[in-house]
């Protein structure tokens, strides 16, 4: 029996230009029949290091990673050993894999500055750097970062040249409305062109995910609790909200959703478990939940299953042209506390998925620019892609019909679809188009018309 779905998702055309789509949601659907939007988790690889220098430990949380040329650069909270102060840490790496914590000489710790520290004192609980892509940024504030102050009751910022050099830009909190004692994340979204920050207050009793936006990091719009449609309240420990670096316009959150009145060991001391959800926005307040499902389970180790664990670092990078990378924390409150890192294919985070049984999906009109279609897919050894583009009242363009598409099939992150054995589609270029795709035993992750 088919399953047929009209999303509703809207039903103007979507300006799309050469810009990578993703299936993340029903953003781009408007009618699917025998498909599933799928939800693909990362595949856990090496544990990238420990939190084993005597100025970390047990504790050591709130991870950033960001790639800038080259370089990988991790900064996290070094805490947890007995008599040692809050620390913010570095580490390095020239692939994402094999990371240093370089002896950096700024900070004195246990009478020595052989160290890793890159900053000490007020906002080590939290302090959240990342790469400021704004054209307009001052060189020597190319690097931001936000942390608490005090108390917690607030948000300073800091700023730097190189990232490892930091200094506090005002010592006045810039943002002073929500709960500051997790990691508060803020990015320049050059997609709307403003700077955005996503910070964790309490609605009703449930720890949920406020934004506030900016266009100088320093003045700030009132906070708003970012929306999550008729969705179940679901305490949001964490965010790790970030734009898709191959899709700007495109915000991903992975929060870690905590679980309080849980505890699956008894000896524990703190109650509560914790997992990892996907959330994704094109707007920067409105998240979509098509998936309630875990992205990151605990898994088989018993140390994941105590409290506070699975927390996604800041920041999705690439460490191949195959791959991206995501690390998380686990074995939090354990003296094995460390990093590890996980991998997706190219923009796997999601697709639109057709069993044995061939299913179909019809898009909403899109306005493109370029000359070539190519989409990111991968199928059984019997499985099968079929792309039609069709005008805006859905009937077959001659020269570009499911007849004249032969079967496409494989594991490809670009294929280049044709028709008649060209895949120029230039002559369709600034009409109103849609991409009816049949499926069978296969995944559609993404597509983008090409120049």
């Amino acid at each position: 029996m088919e399953r047929v779905t009209a999303t509703g998702a809207g039903k103007g055309a979507i300006e799309i230009g050469d810009r990578l789509q993703l299936f993340v949601d029903s953003y781009l659907i408007d009618r699917a029949v025998n498909t599933e939007l799928r939800l693909h988790s990362p595949v856990p690889r090496e544990v990238s290091f420990p939190f084993d220098l005597p100025w970390e430990g047990r504790h050591s949380f709130y991870v950033t990673v960001a790639k800038e040329g080259g370089l990988y650069r991790a900064y996290y909270r070094g805490a947890g050993n007995p008599g040692m102060p809050e620390v913010t840490c570095y580490a390095e790496s020239r692939d994402g894999i094999a990371w240093s914590k370089p002896e950096l000489g700024l900070f004195e710790i246990q009478g020595s500055r052989a160290n890793n520290i890159v900053w000490m004192g007020r906002g080590c609980h939290n302090f959240t750097p990342f790469l400021d892509t704004n054209p307009a940024a001052l060189p020597e504030h190319r690097w931001k970062a936000l942390a608490s102050a005090g108390p917690r009751d607030s948000l300073v910022p800091f700023v730097s040249a190189d990232g490892i050099r930091w200094r506090m830009l005002r010592e006045e909190p810039v943002i002073t409305q929500g709960a500051f004692d997790s990691q508060n994340v803020a990015f320049w979204d050059s997609a709307r062109g403003r700077y955005a920050a996503y910070f964790r207050g309490f609605r009703e009793g449930v720890r949920a995910v406020l934004m506030a936006t900016s266009d100088d990091f320093i003045h700030w719009t009132e906070p708003q609790w970012i929306d999550l449609g008729e969705t179940p309240a679901e305490h949001f420990y964490t965010n790790a909200t970030t734009p898709y670096f191959r899709a700007p316009e495109l915000l991903l959150a992975f929060p870690k959703r905590f679980v309080p009145d849980r505890q699956w060991d008894p000896g524990h001391g703190e109650p509560g478990l914790s997992d990892a959800v996907f959330l994704t926005s094109r707007d920067g307040l409105h998240f979509d939940r098509t998936f309630m499902e875990a992205f990151i389970r605990p898994g088989h180790d018993p140390r994941n299953w105590t409290d506070r664990n699975i927390g996604v670092a800041f920041g999705v990078v690439p460490t191949s042209p195959e791959e991206i990378s995501l690390y998380y924390v686990e074995h939090y409150r354990h003296p094995s506390c460390r990093l590890r890192r996980a991998t997706l294919r190219v923009d796997g985070f999601a697709s639109v998925r057709a069993g044995y049984a061939e299913g179909e999906v019809v898009t909403r009109p899109l306005l493109f620019s370029g000359g070539r279609l190519a989409i990111n897919y991968a199928t059984s050894a019997a499985g099968n892609v079929q792309v039609e583009l069709q005008d805006e009242a859905g009937r077959a363009i001659p020269g570009f019909t499911l007849g004249e598409c032969p079967e496409i099939y494989g594991d490809e992150l670009e294929r280049l679809v044709r028709w008649n054995g060209t895949s120029d589609v230039s002559a369709l270029a600034g009409k109103k188009v849609r991409l009816r795709v049949r499926l069978k035993d296969a995944d559609l992750y993404a597509f983008r018309f090409a120049a």
